[in-house]
């Protein structure tokens, strides 16, 4: 039932076959190319590139968010996290999926309803077009640069360990050639054809993980308590049964656990690369369907995680986890190696590595309109502009992130994918959320206080992640332990940053004497509520 013992205990073994894993790859890469080349020839317009000519049912729209929410963090990272810090890796977890009940409650339907492409489109609705659409478009793209950092140190730490390269030189081609495939995909096919990437994505690696699940629970006679029992007795764990509770993690820092919370908990409801998933369907139904279709397939695999999380620490153990190139985010590979030999490994390697994929150029697409749209077509532009010209600059867009992700995903090599999300969480939580919020369900609300909140909260966030241990002063900070400039004591700016960008938001309008259009506000309230007036489907 298991891989030979090299597998478990030599990272190098898991390099015995490079040629199937490649071959695995390939065949992905290839199988969805083809797939995104025909999305191609229906993408014309500038709905067609942001919005997939909003043609996608509830069912295949809650497929792609999870395939675009499920991402290395969720698979990699979280799946590390339990099998080193047991219970403290599960919160992520936990955090993540209750999330979806803001989004659900709160944002879905009502964004839907309101814009046409991004989220600057809401905000902008009834304020001041030309700075809330310039501070929007800023945030959206500070949290596609943290989000997509986690995606590619995820990509250069999977496939090192599939291919046993443990130099820099190495994970850094490996993160350029990532970064070079996701440029392809949003070029070629835009969201059309990175929906398609998502939905298979989404399917690939539930079922993967669905397998390991089960073989894990197999091997202990379907009996959860005995692999809990396993990792507890695992000789690489140093904890013992503190696995098992919380405190491992957070327990010498409460507040950052408390910090870290209300960012996941937070933050899902201000990712643009999520928001903008709402517009690709026709109908606010659909939108509805589509988050709780989502919820139930994030639930599931979450639930997965558990059990896969704890499986590593039992049948790999924390010490081999933490040693392998790629650090904790080898833990479902290693684990996936000692189960099943080189195909297994090959199998779920290829289906994190499309998950990576999948997510990088959904956040990509998500950026290039945020500036094609916001920033060229509607303020340096005013809207002169032709579709045709708008969907050109969004390309160049994509080729200028792409380069930029993949700078950035050579410089955070080895750190926690789970983590760095966690800090795209935050900022979005911070500049993204109060803004929206207060857009959606509050009438006061100005074009001063949307631009305290959106540009203090992001400033707040990174602000303190500078300054924090995750960029220096520790073992695993950014900058290593030589260097120490950090001051702010907890590893996730959200408890304060968050509060902040809230009560900017709210100081922001009651200082401001300026009145905006009542008409606008109006129009905009019945369109969120109701859904008439907004973007019509594209005729296919």
């Amino acid at each position: 039932m298991t891989a030979p013992a090299g597998i478990l205990k030599s990272v190098g073994a898991a390099d015995q076959n490079p040629v199937l894993n490649i071959s695995i790859f390939l065949a992905f890469v290839a199988v969805t190319m083809v797939i995104v080349i025909r999305a191609s020839r229906n993408t014309r317009t500038a709905a067609d590139f942001y919005a997939g000519g909003r043609s996608f049912t509830g069912r295949q729209n809650g497929l792609a968010i999870a395939g675009d929410y499920l991402s290395a963090a969720s698979f990699l990272g979280i799946c590390g996290a339990i099998a080193v810090n047991g219970y403290d890796g599960f919160l992520y977890s936990i955090g993540f999926l209750v999330a979806w009940l803001v989004a659900l409650l709160l944002v879905a339907e009502l964004m839907r309803n309101t814009a046409k492409f991004t989220m600057a489109d809401v905000l902008s609705f009834r304020l001041k077009e030309r700075p809330v659409r310039m501070a929007a478009s800023i945030t959206t793209l500070a949290v596609t640069f943290f989000y997509l950092l986690a995606q590619m140190a995820g990509a250069g730490g999977l496939v090192s360990l599939l291919l046993g390269v443990d130099d820099s030189l190495g994970q850094s081609l490996v993160v350029a050639v990532v970064g070079l495939v996701m440029i392809l995909y949003v070029l070629i096919g835009g969201m059309k054809g990175t929906t398609w990437v998502q939905i298979i994505k989404a399917a690939l690696l539930i079922l993967g993980a669905a397998a390991m699940t089960i073989w894990v629970l197999a091997l202990k006679g379907f009996n959860f308590a005995a692999v809990l029992e396993a990792a507890v007795n695992n000789p690489e764990n140093t904890n013992g049964e503190a696995i098992l509770a919380p405190g491992i993690q957070y327990g010498a820092m409460p507040l950052d656990f408390v910090s870290l919370a209300l960012a996941l908990v937070l933050g899902t409801a201000g990712l643009p690369h999520v928001l903008m998933r709402f517009y690709t369907v026709p109908t606010a139904k659909a939108a509805r369907q589509s988050v709780v279709w989502a919820i139930w397939l994030i639930g599931i695999f979450y639930l997965f995680t558990l059990v896969l999380g704890y499986g590593a620490a039992a049948f790999v153990g924390p010490e081999t986890i933490a040693s392998a190139p790629g650090g904790v985010n080898s833990a479902a590979p290693l684990l996936a190696a000692e189960l099943g030999g080189p195909v297994l490994l090959g199998f779920i390697s290829a289906v994190a590595f499309a998950t990576i994929l999948a997510v990088v150029a959904g956040l990509t697409i998500t950026a290039s309109a945020s500036f094609a749209h916001d920033i060229y077509t509607s303020v340096i532009k005013k809207g002169n502009v032709t579709q045709k010209q708008e969907v050109r600059v969004a390309r160049y867009t994509t080729i200028v992130i792409g380069v930029v992700a993949i700078v950035g995903g050579i410089g955070v090599q080895g750190q926690n994918v789970a983590f760095l999300v966690a800090l795209a969480f935050a900022v979005a939580a911070s500049a993204n959320l109060p803004t929206i919020l207060f857009s959606l369900f509050w009438k006061r609300f100005t074009t001063r206080g949307a631009l305290w909140s959106m540009i203090g909260g992001l400033v707040t966030a990174v602000g303190l992640i500078i300054f924090s241990p995750v960029v220096s002063g520790q073992p695993n900070s950014m900058f290593g332990e030589g260097v120490d400039f950090a001051i702010y004591p907890l590893s996730n700016p959200g408890i304060i940053s968050i509060p902040v960008g809230f009560l900017l938001a709210w100081l922001g309008s009651i200082t401001d004497k300026t009145v905006e259009s009542k008409k606008r506000a109006a129009e905009m309230e019945v369109r969120e509520l109701t859904g008439y007036g907004a973007e019509p489907p594209v005729a296919q």
